[in-house]
């Protein structure tokens, strides 16, 4: 999945870091400097490309990540917003995504994290990115934790 064409709708700052990790295959735009958003820190990123829910056609979009029990941890907070990420939509209708991580590119499963796992997961995924919690405080919705599964070598 090389496609460079972000959505026009996507903030220019990730149309920028998406173009990048394409188009380094993963070497410039895995680590993330969130300088480039206004926030502080370099953060892990992967690429997500799930199916679009109405339209089919492949949505990608660049993720902040962790590792856990073998799999990739992401989170669907829409910066704290109270809807869902469209992202998130689209992966509860059709589980298959693509995911490249750096130069690693595979086909996964994506499931949302409930009870003591969301909860062991959500504190794993605030350690990496801790705007994380400021983004549930003022949600108003409990913010899914996606777990992500290789489902092929």
């Amino acid at each position: 999945m090389a496609k460079t064409d972000a959505s026009p709708e996507l903030p220019g700052w990730i149309q920028d870091h998406l173009r990048r990790y394409v188009e380094s295959d993963g070497e410039d735009g895995h680590m993330w400097d969130a300088a480039l958003a206004g926030g502080t820190g370099v953060f892990p990123t992967l690429l997500l490309t799930t199916t679009g829910r109405q339209s089919g056609e492949p949505r990608i979009l660049p993720l902040i990540y962790g590792k856990a029990d073998g799999g990739h941890v992401i989170i669907a907070s829409k910066g704290g917003f109270p809807q869902h990420p469209v992202w998130y939509l689209n992966l509860v209708a059709k589980s298959d995504v693509h995911l490249q991580v750096g130069s690693d590119k595979f086909r996964a499963r994506a499931r949302t994290a409930e009870g003591d796992e969301r909860a062991r997961l959500w504190d794993l995924m605030v350690s990496v990115y801790p705007p994380y919690a400021d983004y549930q405080a003022r949600a108003g919705r409990e913010i899914p934790v996606v777990v992500l599964e290789r489902i092929d070598g």
